[in-house]
């Protein structure tokens, strides 16, 4: 329940007597950000939930100074299809909430499972989710130490939903009140992205719509701890991390604008965009600026060390196509903006509605 806040101006209060959830409100979006602000944070607000970030940072795990602070991270996974070019849901679960903690500045530990089954569901399809799930795990050095399943009757669920929760420590690194955070991007700091812009979201949809392109769009979805360790062992000034997933890079970096009371200006030349998924973007009429991804980070750390972490993330295997996209501005609107490869200038608003239901 991290994902941003309401950019100043009106917007029309939930009806909360007679209105009804949308698909927006899972988008990532203006829509969602609202849901949280006047429902859940509302009752459920306390000193950790308003941090506002991917995960929350508790309070150290003792008294003796510069004691261990844990990090916790919750993430439920509903893609359709349940399994794609490059990933299933299995491997996404444990992926999206590896990226949740490691963002925060914190190294994983441990992840909890829990399973919503469809009655009828083939137990083989179960098999080689968890099997994939199991795999990635391994992988990542983050074992699933607890979990729950839950069966509904037949037609009451969708096959398989996941939901799987983080925890990670911060040992050190960061002073109290210092850590990774999206209050903390700073007039001047250079923003970066770890590589390619929308591969997960068109793996998806091309998966969806049985279109064959001739460089098959391939899910981005991995576990970022280990090129965010290389980027903060690099010792560059690094303000905010954020995985750019629902709703992609463009709200995103509207949440982190909203969060941190700045402006970001992005030029369009730099992003990086492959040529197969910018194909598939045109002829479905989406913007690769807000299609998801899962494997991707974005940095926003001092100028001067933005070649510095350049170079950390082109070390990592992950962060082989990392590129300089735009810079963090003075803004009392908190706008988002973006220079056109023509020469123009326009604004990159939140998601106002649902671009592409259940891909995460």
């Amino acid at each position: 329940m991290s994902k941003g806040r309401i950019r100043a101006g009106y917007v029309r209060p939930l009806d909360i007597r007679q209105g009804q959830v949308e698909m927006a409100h899972g988008a990532g979006g203006r829509a969602m950000a609202q849901l949280i602000d006047e429902l859940f944070a509302r009752h459920l607000g306390n000193e950790w939930l308003a941090q506002g970030d991917d995960g929350a940072v508790l309070p150290p795990t003792g008294d003796a100074p510069g004691a261990s602070r844990l990090v916790m991270a919750t993430d439920s996974h509903v893609v359709s299809p349940l399994f794609f070019p490059g990933g299933d849901i299995g491997c996404l679960a444990v992926h999206g909430t590896i990226n949740d903690v490691a963002v925060m500045g914190a190294r994983p530990l441990w992840l909890s499972a829990a399973f919503i089954l469809e009655e009828g569901f083939p137990l083989a399809d179960l098999a080689r989710i968890v099997e994939s799930m199991a795999a990635a795990s391994r992988e990542a050095g983050v074992p699933v130490v607890t979990g729950d399943t839950k069966v509904v009757e037949r037609g009451k669920g969708d096959g398989v939903f996941i939901t799987t929760t983080g925890v990670g420590v911060i040992a050190g690194r960061f002073a109290p009140g210092q850590e990774l955070s999206g209050r903390q991007a700073r007039v001047g700091d250079a923003i970066l992205v770890s590589g390619s812009l929308g591969d997960h979201g068109m793996a998806i949809m091309a998966q969806r719509e049985s279109l064959g392109f001739d460089s098959p769009i391939v899910s981005d979805t991995a576990a970022l701890h280990g090129l965010i360790g290389t980027l903060l062992e690099s010792g560059a000034d690094i303000h905010v991390l954020r995985d750019p997933t629902r709703g992609g890079l463009g709200t995103t970096l509207n949440e982190i604008a909203k969060q941190s009371g700045v402006g970001v200006m992005l030029q369009e030349k730099a992003l990086p965009v492959k040529p197969a998924v910018a194909a598939a973007c045109e002829f479905l009429g989406l913007d690769p600026l807000y299609v998801a991804n899962e494997g991707k980070l974005v940095v926003i750390c001092a100028a001067a060390d933005s070649e510095k972490a350049l170079a950390a993330l082109r070390r990592h295997p992950l962060g082989r196509d990392a590129a300089v996209i735009g810079e963090v501005r003075e803004d009392a609107h908190h706008f988002v903006q973006m220079t056109t490869a023509f020469g123009g200038r326009r604004i990159v608003d939140w998601l106002s509605g649902e671009q592409l239901p259940r891909i995460c």
